[in-house]
Parts: C-alpha cells; structure tokens; sequence
C-alpha cells in the first residue's frame, strides 16, 4: 500500500473514531496502520491512548511491550509483558517475548524458563525453537543449539534464518560438508542474498576448493549488496591459499569503499607484518587508529610490529596505550613487561 493510500485510510479511520471513541478494534488497526508507516511514535500514543480505555486489553500491552522492546528499553518492555500476563496466562506469545527480554540481558536460564513456557502452550511454533537455540548458540554449546535449530526447521524446513544459523553452528563444529549443503540450500531459497554466498565460499575455502570458492565470492560481490564484508572475506580466503598479492589488491579496494572502517586497515596490517613488511604494517596499524583511537587491540598489534621493528621505545609507548584502554588484559600486562624488559636492557646495552 503507497503512502498516499495509507495516509487516506488513517484520516478515514481517525473521523470514523471520532464519532465512536470507544470502539477498541478501531484503535487497533489504526495502531497497526501507523506500523505499517513505521510511525512508531504514533503506535505507541494510539495504544497508550486504547489502555487508558481499557487497561487490561492483551494486544495493547503486548503491543507497547515489543515498542519498547525495539527502542532497547528492556525494563519498560518487561513491565507491559508482565501485566498481559496477569490479564492472560495462557498465552505463549507473552512468554516468547518476556523470554526475548531476558536473551537480550544475557540472562539464560530466565530466557530458557519462559522460552520453555512458550513451548508448553504451542508446541509447533518454529520460531521458539530457533529462539532456544540462538540462545545456546550465544553460550557456545554449539550441540544444543543445532539440536534446536533442527527441530526448528523440522516444523518449518524452509525457514531461511533457521537454515544460516545452523550452517553457522556446522561450521563452529567442524561440520563443513553439512554447513556447505545448508547454505546451498538457502542460496536456492534467497539467490539474491550476498552474504549466504560469502557463506557457501567461506565454507569452500576451509575445503581448500579455490575455484569454486573465488565463484561464490565473484557472484556475492555481483549483488552489490555489503562489499566492504565481502572484499574483506574474500581477501581472508585468498590469504588461505597464499595468494598475498591478490588479497592486497582485496583490502585495498575494500578501503577504496569505507576509508573510514578501520577493519580493512588492521587485517591488510596483518598480512603485512605476516609477510615481514613491518614498516607497512606499522603505517596500515597507525591509519587505522585514526579511526578507531580507542582501540586497544590495534595498539598491541601496532606495539608487536614496533617490537618486530626493534623500536623498544615505540613498542613500550603502543602497549602502554593499550593497557590505559583495556586495563584488565593480563595478556597486554604480561607481553608490555617483557617488552619493558627488553627496552630497559637495550637502554642500558647503549649506556655501556
């Protein structure tokens, strides 16, 4: 529906409320006319307004809850679930979402509780599965969360995300072969989807199959969808198979698209100083500082290639930056005293 269309039916609804305010299913496809705007604003005046008609209408908590849910603002959003809940216990809706809230708190074993709860009350609803094991994958038992995802996608075999995300988990279990055939079989669900053949390559490269890998990487970046990810995924492959100059050749058109991303500039650093090119790295390290200054995993790289480089000086000074950023690193601490080591008996080599 054009905006013009939904802009005459919302002025025809709000006259035809206006002469019968306390119909509640007018409200509530106005509420889901402005949705449609992604006017979310006035979503969320139109519920408030239906709750103070009647406080204990189920959609409109429901609804205000995922408003406040999508602005992040998680205790607002578990306020509204819980009064719908009191108003209908019964409803698994409710509990998938309280258990969104507790998934997004990184709170498990309340996101798996309510998650569970769901379940209870509808058994034959993907997407609570797939919940559950995104849940497990986020905790890194990669077993679990594919044994979801498979029951996932037994209710509904052609659910896309579900099908990604257990390629993804394959992939963390070794399952390469099996994380192949999954992605092929969204890329013949969704062939225009960049990022599953950045998907399909990534898995071919780990099966050392160049060609076939370098096509999948040539048809993603055909799509002219993220081709800053997809350069920089191409490039970590021909990396792989030892083809230095052509991953440069990758980073640096991925700079040429986001010159103010800083990932292109540490990863090219990295094949730099891997290659022994240390004064490169260091200039590739310090660009990409300037973008990221606060990055302390780029001040120790930049303080390695200074160490490389035997400029203790300037090695002691990266590595001081990075410990001011990320104080709690013991391995930034342990690596600066060996370096601090270093410098302080090559100062006093100089001395005698």
């Amino acid at each position: 529906m054009s905006n013009a269309d939904l802009d005459n039916k919302i002025k025809d609804l709000v006259a035809v409320m206006a002469k019968d305010p306390s119909n509640i299913d007018n409200y509530h496809t106005l509420a889901e006319l402005y949705l449609e705007q992604q006017n979310y604003e006035k979503v969320m005046s139109v519920l408030k307004s239906l709750l103070d008609l009647k406080p204990d209408d189920v959609r409109a908590l429901v609804g205000m809850g995922t408003m406040f849910f999508y602005e992040r603002d998680f205790r607002k959003s578990l306020e509204y679930y819980n009064k719908a809940l009191t108003v209908n216990p019964k409803n698994f809706l409710i509990y998938y979402n309280i258990g969104n809230v507790y998934a997004e708190w990184k709170n498990f074993s309340k996101a798996l509780f309510y998650y569970n709860r769901a379940i209870d009350l509808n058994s034959g609803n993907s997407e609570i599965y797939n919940a559950i094991a995104l849940l497990y994958q986020d905790n890194e038992d990669y077993v679990e969360a594919k044994a979801y995802y498979e029951k996932a996608l037994s209710i509904n075999p052609e659910n896309v995300n579900s099908l990604i995300d257990l390629g993804n988990v394959c992939f963390k279990l070794y399952e390469y072969e099996t994380a192949l055939k999954l992605f092929k079989k969204v890329f013949v669900l969704a062939p225009d989807n960049d990022m599953v053949a950045v998907c399909i390559a990534n898995a071919l490269t780990i099966m050392k199959d160049r060609d076939q890998a370098y096509a999948y990487f040539e048809k993603a970046l055909s799509m002219n969808g993220d081709l800053y990810r997809v350069y920089i995924c191409y490039a970590i492959a021909a990396t792989e198979f030892k083809e230095y100059k052509f991953a440069r050749d990758l980073y640096s058109r991925a700079i040429e698209i986001g010159p103010k991303k800083a990932d292109a500039y540490l990863l090219l650093a990295n094949l730099c100083s891997g290659a022994g090119d240390i004064k490169e790295s260091i200039d590739f390290y310090r660009q990409g500082l300037r973008i990221d200054p606060n990055n302390s995993q780029i001040y120790a790289l930049l303080g390695n290639a200074h160490y490389l480089d035997n400029d203790m000086e300037q090695a002691v000074a990266a590595y001081r930056a990075a410990i001011s950023i990320s104080p709690a690193n013991d391995e930034y601490r342990l690596i600066y005293s060996h370096v601090m080591e270093d410098y302080v008996n090559s100062v006093r080599g100089s001395n005698d």
